[in-house]
This record gives structure tokens, C-alpha cells and sequence, in this order.
């Protein structure tokens, strides 16, 4: 089975830096609570220097600006959302039984996103205008498709699944190269079936869209229960996927 997370190496932090990483936790946290309630668009560092009893121009020891402030925000967002999925993913204890470590993966996504709608809106909602996020977000905002591309991986080792049919748009290889790169870079499946990648990429986007709708109540007056409706849509892309058959 794969370890798709790398644990950062520990090193000494002086007592300086420990306090700085106290108070720049301290601006991060009311900036998430600044989330929940005004948007991230509207995020502000003099709002947030106000919450933490602090006046707007000490702010800037700590972070430099308001994108330094988003980014850094994403950043944790990111790790945290990952690291819900990891140690769900990991709690399955028959690593042989994907089905539930793919259903326990996706659900982690929905409890945490459903937990944490301010953040939540951030990483996936409108963009914020004027604001580009920098190459640190995307080691963060991998973690969790990596979880779910390795359980599709260790289904797929070693012809325990039958292949995947193709469908009738002939071959995707090329439009989807990018996503290949990625998982062969990663060493997750040597030389992906194009078919499969498709599959998974749909996967991941339905699993984020059904999020979405369930977030910004797309989903009122549709079903009944949207708990429930997330594992049927989960459990039919696993089959999709040729998981769990």
C-alpha cells in the first residue's frame, strides 16, 4: 500500500520563533473566523488586526499584505482538509477493502467542508478578485487527490480489477497528459490507462460538485437527506471506477 504523505523533518525553534508562531496562529485564527462571516473577499487585515486586539500596522511584522494573508490561509486550509482524508483513509483497518477506504476518503471531504463553510468557500468557492494563488498552494491542495488516486491505484495493482472499457470518444491520452505527469511522478500507477485517469478525474470533480451543491444549497428541495445522497454518489463513482466490484 502507499504512503502518500512525507512527515516534515523536526528541527529546534528558538523561543522567538515559537512566540512568533504563537501570534501569527492568533492572526490566521481570527482571519478564519473573518471568513465565516464576512467572505473572502471581503477579508481584511485591519479587521483582523481589531479582532486580535492589535493596531493594523503590527499586522505587517507578520504577514506582508492581504494576499500573504489568503495564501497563508489557503495553506492551512489545504493541509488540514488533507490531513482529515489521510487519517480517515488510514483509519480503515483492511487495507484490502478500498470500497471503504474510498468511501472513508470522500467523506472526510464532506464533514470536513460541511464543518468549515468559511473555508470551504475559500479554497473552492468564487475566486477572490484581484488575488492569484502563488506555486505554495499546490503541494497543500494535492494532499487529499492523492489519498484518493492511491486507493484507485492499489485497487488497480496487479489486475485485481478487470481494465476499463474505453468509451466511444476515442483516445483521451493526450487531453489528459497533465494529469498522467502527475501520477506517474508521484509513482502511483506506472504508465496510468488513459480510461482510468478519466474516471478518476470525474470522480473528483462530482465528489468536490456534489459538495458545492450541498454547500450552497443546490441541493434544497431535492433530497431528502444530503448525507445520504453523498455516500450513493461516492459508492457509484467507486463503481465507476471499478472499485468495490
Amino acid at each position: 500500500m502507499r504512503d502518500v504523505t512525507s512527515p516534515p523533518a523536526s528541527t529546534p525553534r528558538t523561543a522567538r520563533a515559537l512566540a512568533r508562531e504563537a501570534i501569527t496562529h492568533e492572526i490566521l485564527a481570527a482571519a478564519r473566523a473573518r471568513l465565516a462571516e464576512d467572505g473572502p473577499a471581503a477579508l481584511s487585515l485591519r479587521a483582523v488586526a481589531r479582532d486580535v486586539g492589535m493596531v493594523s500596522s503590527a499586522v505587517y511584522r507578520y504577514v506582508e499584505n492581504r494576499d500573504a494573508l489568503l495564501t497563508a490561509l489557503i495553506v492551512e486550509c489545504y493541509d488540514e482538509l488533507g490531513a482529515a482524508v489521510e487519517d480517515a483513509e488510514a483509519a480503515v483497518a483492511d487495507r484490502a477493502d478500498v470500497t471503504s477506504r474510498w468511501l472513508a476518503a470522500c467523506r472526510a471531504v464532506r464533514t470536513w467542508s460541511v464543518t468549515h463553510p468559511g473555508e470551504f468557500r475559500l479554497l473552492y468557492g468564487t475566486p477572490v478578485p484581484g488575488y492569484a494563488a502563488p506555486p505554495d498552494t499546490i503541494d497543500p491542495a494535492t494532499r487529499l487527490v492523492l489519498v484518493l488516486v492511491a486507493v484507485v491505484a492499489d485497487a488497480h495493482d496487479d489486475g485485481a480489477v478487470p481494465p476499463l472499457s474505453p468509451t466511444a470518444q476515442g483516445d483521451l491520452t493526450e487531453l489528459v497528459a497533465g494529469a498522467r505527469d502527475f501520477v506517474a511522478a508521484r509513482g502511483l500507477i506506472e504508465d496510468a490507462p488513459p480510461e482510468l485517469v478519466v474516471r478518476t478525474l470525474m470522480a473528483w470533480t462530482t465528489v468536490l460538485g456534489t459538495v458545492s451543491f450541498e454547500m450552497f444549497g443546490h441541493l434544497a428541495n431535492t433530497v431528502s437527506d444530503p448525507e445520504a445522497w453523498f455516500d450513493v454518489v461516492a459508492l457509484r463513482l467507486a463503481a465507476d471506477l471499478g472499485i468495490g466490484l
